[in-house]
């Protein structure tokens, strides 16, 4: 499985973060927000998220999984 990049990632996360509507990181706010970006807290999100029927959550998180923790707070610090 190829690591996604932050360019193909950036997007997904401004349109999650859009439809969320109030500038929070919603299921995964703990990462996009607070820029927690170990494995623990994004897998966290993504238990979250399915536990709250967040599908969009889900599958974005699982994107999160497959890239570093560089990746990840570099993304957060883009949003």
């Amino acid at each position: 499985m190829d690591k996604p990049t932050i360019p193909e990632v950036l997007s997904l996360v401004k349109a999650y973060l859009e439809k969320d509507g109030n500038g929070v990181g919603g299921s995964l706010h703990i990462v996009l927000d607070d820029g927690n970006v170990e494995d623990s807290h994004v897998e966290f999100c993504i238990k979250w998220a399915r536990e709250h029927n967040d599908e969009d959550g889900v599958k974005l998180g699982e994107l999160l999984l497959r890239m570093s923790k560089t990746q990840r707070l570099k993304l957060s610090n883009l949003t």
